[in-house]
């Protein structure tokens, strides 16, 4: 059987099962908050989840695919797909281990440059579109930080003119929970399918001998399929943990951090590639960090853990040399053994 064939196999599995990754872990983000205030089941939860990451992969999951597969290097060939996936699962997966808060955003992409240093070297490299990546990694939590901030105040202020109204006030939480939840299920969608499958568009239009947007589209759908099936499978668990375990936030700070979390990364993602034709890829765990940080300096400056927070950078900063040289010794491997033709 010819190997690039089944290079080509593997990294699928590679990419859907960092897919099914994506959605048992992060589906807790947008739910949790519905689920532990009783407003939604979490049969419900799952299902409006998985309508709206669905709808935001097929929509606008090309604008950041766009990126990861064609803006920061030429194209992927079928073994630094493998390698990128391979490179990017392996560090995801001792991260977990070890107890780690890394992002699989910043995983594929360090995976993506030590590829691309390989295969094109760094003239070769769209290194204007790297550095707005990188800058937009920076720029990102401190958007969700700010504007949660924001979003919490106005949420009390609000709260603060209808004491006397319960109602009015249970109304007003419930229309904001599960339109954050929507919101924020179709912005991961968006932004994160390309994670799991950004790094195949060349090859799928390549093989199938479609245009770039019908490849595109397939490969969202397939990336979503995954993310599906990993938060049914595995997102309960987290879900239940973050919506009945952790108690120290509150109902606004919250709410605060979902709203917040879900427009930055929707901006992120639509905004650029509006403007320059490329989507940003964000980690949306880390929009997540920064709202929750912001929601907490709007609830209580000495509420919020600095050691925790130096923690949390110090993982992100890892993260990208480390798959930069994974993914190099994996393609460099697969150039010794002549499977890169």
């Amino acid at each position: 059987m010819d190997v690039q064939f089944i290079l080509l196999i593997i990294g699928l599995i590679l990419a859907f099962i960092m897919a099914m990754n994506l959605g048992g872990n992060d589906a807790a983000n947008p739910t949790s908050t519905t689920v532990g205030t009783g407003i939604l089941s979490l049969r419900r939860a799952l299902l409006l989840f998985a309508i709206f990451a669905t709808a935001g992969a097929a929509l606008q999951g090309f604008m950041v695919m766009t990126t990861i597969g064609r803006g920061i290097v030429p194209a992927i060939d079928v073994a630094g797909a493998v390698a990128i996936m391979l490179a990017a699962n392996i560090w995801i997966f001792t991260a977990t281990l070890r107890g780690m808060a890394i992002s699989t955003t910043h995983s594929i992409i360090g995976a993506v440059v030590g590829y691309g240093i390989l295969k094109y070297m760094l003239s070769g490299m769209n290194l204007s579109v790297l550095g707005t990546v990188v800058l937009s990694w920076i720029t990102s939590p401190l958007c969700s930080l700010v504007l949660a901030f924001l979003v919490y105040k106005w949420i009390k202020s609000y709260v603060s003119k209808y004491t006397g109204k319960p109602e009015t006030i249970d109304r007003f939480f419930k229309v904001l929970l599960i339109g954050s939840l929507c919101l924020a299920a179709y912005s991961f969608g968006a932004n994160d399918v390309a994670n799991a499958t950004g790094v195949y568009i060349t090859i799928a239009s390549d093989l199938g001998r479609m245009p770039d947007t019908t490849a595109m589209l397939v490969l969202a759908l397939f990336g979503a399929a995954g993310i599906i099936a990993g938060g049914l499978m595995f997102g309960p668990r987290v879900i239940e943990t973050l919506a009945f375990k952790v108690t120290h936030l509150d109902l606004n700070t919250a709410l605060s951090a979902s709203i917040s979390n879900a427009l930055v990364v929707y901006i992120f993602t639509t905004v650029p590639y509006m403007l320059w034709g490329y989507g940003l890829p964000v980690s949306t765990s880390y929009a997540v960090v920064g709202s929750i940080i912001g929601a907490g300096l709007a609830r209580n400056v000495r509420s919020v853990s600095r050691a925790v927070s130096v923690k949390l950078v110090s993982y992100w900063l890892l993260t990208i040399p480390i798959n930069i040289l994974l993914a190099m010794g994996i393609y460099y491997a697969f150039m010794l053994l002549n499977w890169t033709a």
